[in-house]
């Protein structure tokens, strides 16, 4: 029965909208800066390049996470929320992650942020909810249905 309803659903899912994703983003910035932090510390015994460090544990965390996690980091599972593949509605792999997270940043950085302002006006405005990242990538960010499931039968 649960399987039957697993596939019906992940057929029609609903794609995350702008606050949900936010909320994701700020709950890993939370959850996951302070043991960043910690580990940066321990690995350069608190010398200057601390923040190199940090940034790339947390570039890491943000490419490998979904990959081995079937698109979730620790702030999307909590909101319930993942990242899959458009055309075949599977997890995202390692090429998929470095085209949303690297190319992507590319982008926006050369937009000076522009990029990053219509993205979140795209995920505002259009009804699929995919900003640049998500087109690049080939990816969305959707409820999952398993947690919509569940929260229908309760």
């Amino acid at each position: 029965m649960i399987k039957s309803n697993q596939k019906r659903a992940s057929k029609f899912m609903e794609s995350a909208g702008f606050w949900i994703r936010i909320g994701a983003t700020l709950l890993d910035a939370i959850i996951v800066s302070i043991p960043l932090a910690f580990f940066s510390l321990i690995i350069t015994g608190g010398e200057n390049n601390e923040e190199l460090v940090t940034d790339i544990l947390s570039f890491l965390y943000s490419l490998l996470l979904p990959v081995v996690w079937g698109g979730y980091t620790i702030g999307k599972r909590i909101c319930g929320i993942k990242i899959r593949r458009v055309d075949d509605h599977s997890s995202p792999g390692i090429v998929t992650m470095l085209l949303r997270n690297l190319v992507a940043g590319v982008i926006y950085g050369l937009t000076f942020g522009i990029g990053v302002i219509i993205s979140a006006l795209m995920v505002g405005l259009r009804e699929d909810k995919r900003s640049i990242h998500d087109f690049i990538a080939g990816t969305e960010v959707v409820f999952d249905s398993v947690d919509m499931i569940t929260r229908k039968h309760n």
